[in-house]
């Protein structure tokens, strides 16, 4: 055989490949199931569903991947001082298999990707700190004092062995409130932020971002505060929208730059039902410069303001940083569809790429948390009593999406459906995820719809599935 025909003949081979490569992914999808009746949680089905000519008169969800939105940079949980001191007390044994469960994705791993930290203690910490606490009294504009001692108790080896598993995960901190010596009130719970420390607290953010990275964690992004217009937590600070632009034009954003600092600066961090606070923000100019985006969360508002913020600034990206989800001790139901329906369906197509659930771990009495206003009720996605280990609703409903729709992933266009609410991604290696709700009581019968081909699904009233091909 001649040169040209061998090329030729290369050529067809590669070419036949490549089709059946694509005509075998598209064949069949693979179905991971959550049942209202907890007869399946987030268990893979048995039977794939597969892809037909066939046609019927079923309601039909079309996956159309040649229509993108925003890139998908993860799904996960706070990884709070809480569930930071019940995972490392747990035996070295027990703490790796739940790791693992949590962090890698392969089997039947759930493969998280995001995290958010508190930057100080948060209201589900055990006590309040900062990293710079003084006697009253007293000052510490230099941050001669300043010490990350207290994540070097848990918080800092948990990630550690966290980064193990999975070293690419991204790491978004939020701080709660600056050392109370900066504050109006000289309290931890609530005050504002005194200007005269706003240099200082700049400092102070860029020591934290120099220190996790000294301990070998990167600090991907940071929220400028934690609902900054909650001021009832213990910990907690009021930052209006003048301030909070303030301090990141005349401060935090130049003491990045002059530390050569490359993490995101992110914006608001509060409920969505106060999009004018971002955008005000963006407005500003000389602010805008070194904001990457805004944060949202959902205990007021609708979903459909992170659109509203997008569309008035498209350049900027969109972050869904934390909602509560709570279910029922011993319910023989398991409400999955409320927290897939609002925060990873509705936050997703509403342009976030990221969906944290509040929070990873708490003990059976919702421990620890603060006085003064922490919060007594907030389940973790697991619970932990000693080595034991409950996988509770927020566990389910971040599995349906982070174990698929990994890192880099990309939003993909899918009909809109009353009954049916859904998202859809391609994923980096090119595979198709689409997660479907059902929020009738009813079963429903309808087609996912990809390249003329149609997979006829079934599912349970009040259930969720992920379908992959």
């Amino acid at each position: 055989m001649n040169k040209p025909s061998r090329l030729l003949l290369l050529w067809m081979i590669i070419s036949c490949s490549v089709i059946a490569a694509k005509a075998q992914s598209t064949s069949a999808a693979s179905v991971w199931l959550t049942k209202v009746d907890r007869s399946a949680l987030f268990t893979k089905q048995d039977q794939a569903l597969k892809f037909t000519s066939s046609t019927n008169q079923n309601t039909t969800i079309t996956v159309n991947d040649a229509e993108s939105y925003q890139p998908i940079d993860g799904f996960g949980f706070a990884l709070t001082g809480g569930s930071a001191e019940h995972i490392i007390k747990m035996s070295p044994a027990s703490r790796a298999d739940l790791l693992k469960n949590l962090f890698a994705f392969n089997n039947d791993n759930i493969g998280i990707s995001y995290l958010r930290l508190s930057i100080g203690s948060s209201d589900l910490n055990e006590r309040v700190f900062s990293y710079d606490d003084m006697p009253d009294g007293q000052t510490d504009p230099e941050l001669k004092h300043f010490d990350l001692a207290e994540d070097k108790q848990d918080v800092i080896p948990v990630l550690k062995e966290i980064l193990a598993i999975n070293p690419h995960i991204k790491i978004l901190g939020s701080p709660w409130s600056p050392p109370a010596w900066m504050k109006t009130n000289n309290d931890t719970r609530g005050g504002r932020l005194k200007p005269e420390f706003y240099p200082a607290y700049a400092k102070y953010l860029v020591k934290y971002i120099q220190g996790m990275k000294a301990n070998g964690i990167t600090i991907d992004a940071i929220t400028v505060q934690n609902e900054p217009l909650h001021p009832g937590n213990n910990p907690s600070l009021l930052l209006v929208a003048p301030d909070e632009a303030d301090f990141i034009e005349n401060h935090l954003g130049p003491a990045f730059k002059a530390a050569g600092i490359t993490t995101k600066i992110i914006i608001y961090d509060h409920n969505a039902d106060r999009p004018d606070y971002p955008i005000s923000i963006l407005n500003d100019a000389k602010a805008n410069k070194y904001i990457d985006g805004s944060a949202f969360h959902l205990y007021g508002g609708k979903i459909d303001a992170l659109t509203t913020v997008h569309d008035a600034y498209p350049n900027k990206n969109i972050y869904f940083t934390e909602q509560m989800v709570v279910e029922h001790e011993n319910s023989p139901t398991i409400n999955i569809v409320n927290p897939v329906k609002r925060l990873i369906i509705g936050a997703t197509r509403n342009w976030s790429k990221v969906v944290l659930e509040w929070n990873l771990a708490a003990d059976p009495q919702y421990k620890p948390y603060t006085d003064r206003g922490g919060c007594p009720s907030c389940q973790g996605a697991v619970t932990i009593d000693g080595d034991k280990v409950t996988r509770n609703i927020a566990y389910y409903s971040v599995a349906h999406a982070s174990k698929f729709v990994r890192p880099g992933s990309m939003r993909i266009a899918s009909d809109e459906n009353e009954i049916l609410p859904n998202v859809a991604f391609k994923t980096p290696t090119g595979k198709k995820v689409l997660i479907v709700a059902n929020t009738s009581k009813d079963t429903q019968t309808f087609n996912i719809k990809y390249n003329g081909k149609v997979a006829v699904a079934t599912l349970d009233g009040g259930s969720v599935a992920t379908y992959i091909w």
